[in-house]
């Protein structure tokens, strides 16, 4: 694919929690959402969108998913302070 048909791919995608724009972090390798304070890897030139996958800027280096989990509302909650879920 040329680097311009990757920019505009680029360009198009939007963060999966609050609908913003990305920035990019080449020395990272990652799509960097402002808003949420969240940061999406790039692996193998694909960006990897999910939630459980991102950097928490906020936090220690590392993904979401170790002991934390997304509600509904885009919120980030640690295992201990979520309610318990239902069904």
């Amino acid at each position: 694919m040329s680097e311009p048909a990757e920019r505009r791919m680029l360009e198009a995608l939007v963060c999966p929690v609050t609908h913003a724009g990305l920035s990019y972090d080449a020395e990272r390798q990652e799509l960097v959402s402002k808003a949420a304070r969240l940061a999406f890897p790039i692996r193998d030139g694909i960006p990897v969108m999910l939630v459980g996958e991102a950097r928490d800027l906020d936090e220690t280096p590392g993904p979401l998913s170790l002991g934390r989990r997304e509600t509904g509302a885009g919120t980030r909650v640690s295992e201990d302070q979520a309610p318990p879920e239902s069904g």
